[in-house]
Protein backbone atom coordinates (compact mmCIF):
# COMPACT_ATOMS: atom_id res chain seq x y z
CA UNK A 1 0.00 0.00 0.00
CA UNK A 2 1.35 3.40 -1.00
CA UNK A 3 0.73 6.22 1.46
CA UNK A 4 0.96 9.90 0.50
CA UNK A 5 1.15 12.96 2.77
CA UNK A 6 -0.10 16.24 1.29
CA UNK A 7 -0.55 19.76 2.54
CA UNK A 8 -1.37 23.04 0.83
CA UNK A 9 -1.40 21.47 -2.62
CA UNK A 10 2.02 19.82 -2.35
CA UNK A 11 3.05 16.21 -1.86
CA UNK A 12 5.25 16.04 1.22
CA UNK A 13 5.95 12.31 1.32
CA UNK A 14 5.10 9.12 -0.54
CA UNK A 15 6.05 5.61 0.57
CA UNK A 16 5.23 1.92 0.35
CA UNK A 17 7.02 1.38 3.67
CA UNK A 18 5.28 3.46 6.33
CA UNK A 19 5.13 2.20 9.90
CA UNK A 20 1.81 2.71 11.71
CA UNK A 21 1.99 3.56 15.41
CA UNK A 22 -1.05 4.76 17.36
CA UNK A 23 -2.88 5.47 14.10
CA UNK A 24 -0.11 7.63 12.61
CA UNK A 25 1.83 6.69 9.50
CA UNK A 26 5.56 7.22 9.98
CA UNK A 27 7.31 7.76 6.63
CA UNK A 28 10.95 6.80 6.08
CA UNK A 29 12.94 10.07 6.03
CA UNK A 30 14.27 9.18 2.56
CA UNK A 31 10.68 9.24 1.23
CA UNK A 32 9.98 12.79 2.44
CA UNK A 33 10.37 15.60 -0.11
CA UNK A 34 13.53 17.62 0.31
CA UNK A 35 13.14 21.25 1.30
CA UNK A 36 9.68 21.05 2.88
CA UNK A 37 10.84 20.43 6.46
CA UNK A 38 12.07 23.33 8.60
CA UNK A 39 13.60 22.42 11.99
CA UNK A 40 11.56 23.56 14.99
CA UNK A 41 12.48 24.11 18.63
CA UNK A 42 9.42 22.18 19.85
CA UNK A 43 9.81 18.84 21.63
CA UNK A 44 7.35 16.56 23.39
CA UNK A 45 7.83 13.45 25.49
CA UNK A 46 6.11 10.07 25.23
CA UNK A 47 6.72 7.58 28.07
CA UNK A 48 7.23 4.63 25.72
CA UNK A 49 8.63 6.30 22.57
CA UNK A 50 10.88 8.97 24.08
CA UNK A 51 11.42 12.62 23.10
CA UNK A 52 9.96 13.79 19.80
CA UNK A 53 11.47 16.64 17.82
CA UNK A 54 9.37 18.66 15.38
CA UNK A 55 9.56 20.25 11.97
CA UNK A 56 7.43 22.98 10.49
CA UNK A 57 6.35 22.44 6.89
CA UNK A 58 7.07 24.98 4.17
CA UNK A 59 4.87 24.12 1.18
CA UNK A 60 2.85 25.99 -1.42
CA UNK A 61 4.08 29.34 -0.15
CA UNK A 62 2.84 28.81 3.42
CA UNK A 63 4.20 27.54 6.73
CA UNK A 64 2.49 24.88 8.89
CA UNK A 65 4.15 25.21 12.30
CA UNK A 66 5.23 22.01 14.09
CA UNK A 67 3.24 19.79 11.69
CA UNK A 68 5.75 16.93 11.50
CA UNK A 69 7.59 15.00 14.19
CA UNK A 70 10.20 12.31 14.62
CA UNK A 71 12.07 10.49 17.36
CA UNK A 72 15.84 10.95 16.90
CA UNK A 73 16.61 8.47 19.69
CA UNK A 74 13.47 6.41 20.32
CA UNK A 75 13.24 4.08 23.28
CA UNK A 76 13.73 0.36 22.61
CA UNK A 77 10.01 -0.42 22.22
CA UNK A 78 9.76 2.25 19.50
CA UNK A 79 13.06 1.53 17.75
CA UNK A 80 11.18 0.59 14.55
CA UNK A 81 10.27 4.27 13.98
CA UNK A 82 13.83 5.56 14.14
CA UNK A 83 14.56 7.44 10.92
CA UNK A 84 10.84 7.99 10.26
CA UNK A 85 8.70 11.14 10.19
CA UNK A 86 4.97 11.52 10.93
CA UNK A 87 2.57 14.35 10.11
CA UNK A 88 -0.46 16.05 11.62
CA UNK A 89 -2.04 19.52 11.93
CA UNK A 90 -3.98 19.46 8.67
CA UNK A 91 -1.61 17.27 6.67
CA UNK A 92 -3.66 14.75 4.72
CA UNK A 93 -2.27 11.20 4.78
CA UNK A 94 -4.06 8.94 2.30
CA UNK A 95 -3.64 5.56 0.67
CA UNK A 96 -3.21 5.66 -3.11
Amino acid sequence: MTMTARWNGETLARSDNTVVVEGNHYFPAADVARGVLVPSEKTTFCPWKGTANYYSINAGGAMNTDAAWYYPEPKEKASHIEGHIAFWNGVEVVEE
